[in-house]
Parts: C-alpha cells; sequence; structure tokens
C-alpha cells in the first residue's frame, strides 16, 4: 500500500488528481477526507473565532437562506479559480491565473469546513449536544463516511461548500447593515 500511496501522490501533485484520489482505496479516502476536515475546521474556528462561530450559527439558523447565498459564490469562486488553472499555462495566465487559483484555494476549503461543522451541530444537537468540539467531529465523521463513494463525496462536499459560503458572506456583509433596530430607517412591519 505505501509504493501505491505515493505513487497517487505522485500524479495528484503533477495534475492528475481526480484519478489518483479516486485510485486511492475507499478507507483511505474516508481517512483522509475525516483528517482533513478536522484538521482544517480547527483551524479556521481557531484562527477566525467570531467570524467563523457567526457564520456557523447563521447558517444552522437558516440554512435556506444561506444556500440560496452561497449556490452563486459557490459557481463564482469554482469558475474562477477553474478559470485560473486553466490558464496559468498560457503567456498571459501565469500573471492572472495564480491570484485566480489561490482565492480558490484559500477560500473553498474553509467555507467548506464551516458547512462541515454547521452540518455536524445540527446533526449533534439532534442527539443532544450542541458543543463546537462535537460539531466538529460529527461533521468530520460524515465527511469521513462520504469518503467511502466519490458521488457521496461531491454531494456532501458541495452542499457543505454551498452552506459555508453563503453563510460567510452573510457574515461579512452583514455587519455593513443596521446592528440595532433604533437604526433603522424604515420602522419594522409590527410597529407600523
Amino acid at each position: 500500500m505505501g509504493a501505491a500511496a505515493f505513487d497517487s501522490v505522485a500524479t495528484l501533485s503533477s495534475g492528475g488528481g481526480l484519478e489518483a484520489y479516486r485510485s486511492l482505496e475507499p478507507f483511505v479516502r474516508a481517512g483522509i477526507q475525516f483528517a482533513g476536515t478536522v484538521l482544517v475546521a480547527m483551524i479556521v474556528l481557531g484562527l477566525c473565532q467570531r467570524a467563523g462561530t457567526q457564520a456557523v450559527a447563521k447558517a444552522r439558523r437558516s440554512p435556506i437562506i444561506s444556500i440560496c447565498i452561497g449556490l452563486p459564490g459557490l459557481l463564482v469562486i469554482g469558475g474562477l479559480a477553474s478559470t485560473g488553472y486553466l490558464i496559468v499555462d498560457s503567456s498571459l495566465g501565469t500573471f492572472f491565473g495564480i491570484p485566480l487559483v489561490v482565492l480558490g484555494v484559500t477560500v473553498l476549503p474553509v467555507t467548506t469546513a464551516i458547512g462541515f461543522v454547521a452540518i455536524g451541530r445540527t446533526v449533534a444537537s439532534r442527539f443532544g449536544d450542541d458543543r463546537f468540539s462535537v460539531g466538529i467531529l460529527v461533521g468530520a465523521l460524515l465527511s469521513g463516511i462520504a469518503g467511502l463513494s466519490l458521488p457521496v463525496t461531491v454531494a456532501l462536499a458541495g452542499l457543505a461548500g454551498v452552506l459555508g459560503i453563503g453563510a460567510s458572506l452573510r457574515v461579512v456583509f452583514g455587519a455593513a447593515g443596521t446592528a440595532r433596530p433604533d437604526d433603522r430607517t424604515v420602522p419594522p412591519a409590527n410597529k407600523i
């Protein structure tokens, strides 16, 4: 298994990432996804404590709104990253392609980890425990279990990515609105 894993990593670094990932055994993929999700979620929630916890809370409180905002966001960020990856080989592409690839490589894993934590906390709260540590663990377990099948991985990671991007955008751009109800220019509907 050691030589096969080394060959898969070498293929992954040379550009055949999907083929190398599919060639791994399902239990190895599950372990990699579990460990990767735990690692990224702990780093994101450790470094961005206020924004990360707010994004998880927004994703749990109103997931439909986060999905409606996150779906176009995922398409834009994924499209920019894939366009950057495609134009890196051209003479003009190195200058413009690398920032687009870096944008996708930094934003997509972070927001997907936020989405997995939100899903994990939602599942864990159904069983009576609503802590962040349990949410990270349950989200990583779901990510690992999804690693047994590539289509399930794509579907669950897509859902977590959409949820995380939508909630993160709501946190980033929600701070620009009114903070208190007294700051509104139009009274709320129940005061009219």
